[in-house]
């Protein structure tokens, strides 16, 4: 069952497949349990693939709405235990590390947008994906990926101004539609 062409090409995707997984998740572990539940329902729906197709692109379709039905179970999770205790300390970060902050300034901001927003820049940001193969990887229009990532690096934008009004502000370049 391992020689035929299905599981051949399969193998080639694990490492572009497990790549998206973390991104997704920000967790090692999180990350191969995604990967192996993708995996799962790949091999179980092999049949359903049509040879010739793109298989990568297929096979990300698969992880992502896997994420996303794993993100709506814990969502229904967190909702029946309840809400976390007040007064929990927040993780610190080291104060002599001015890029991490940064890092996690963004970080927050870009988990603050609505999900699809948020895939559409980490596939293109994280993944290096030209936004036609983003988008087909996502089974969306590549008008639809282009609007995703332009409003969410809008949103993004105005989010990080409006924490740093006393310091420099981001702005945008002329050039495009608008300019």
């Amino acid at each position: 069952m391992q020689d035929d062409p299905f599981h051949q090409e399969l193998t080639l995707h694990l490492t572009a497949l497990r790549r998206y997984a973390f991104v997704l998740t920000r967790s090692a572990e999180e990350a191969e349990d995604l990967l192996q539940d993708c995996l799962a329902k790949a091999v179980a729906s092999a049949a359903q693939w049509r040879p010739g197709s793109d298989l990568k692109a297929w096979l990300f379709r698969i992880l992502y709405t896997t994420h996303i039905s794993r993100r709506r179970q814990q969502q229904v999770r967190q909702r029946t235990v309840g809400t976390l205790a007040e007064g929990m300390a927040e993780p610190v970060q080291p104060a002599d590390q001015l890029a991490r902050v940064e890092a996690a300034r963004v970080v927050t901001q870009l988990d603050a947008l609505p999900e699809a927003q948020r895939q559409a820049i980490l596939m293109v940001a994280v993944e290096d994906l030209k936004y036609d193969e983003a988008a087909r990887r996502l089974g969306i229009p590549i008008g639809t990926f282009m609007s995703r990532i332009a409003r969410g690096r809008e949103a993004l934008r105005r989010a990080l101004e409006g924490e740093e009004r006393s310091g420099p502000m981001l702005r945008l370049l002329k050039g495009g539609r608008d300019g």
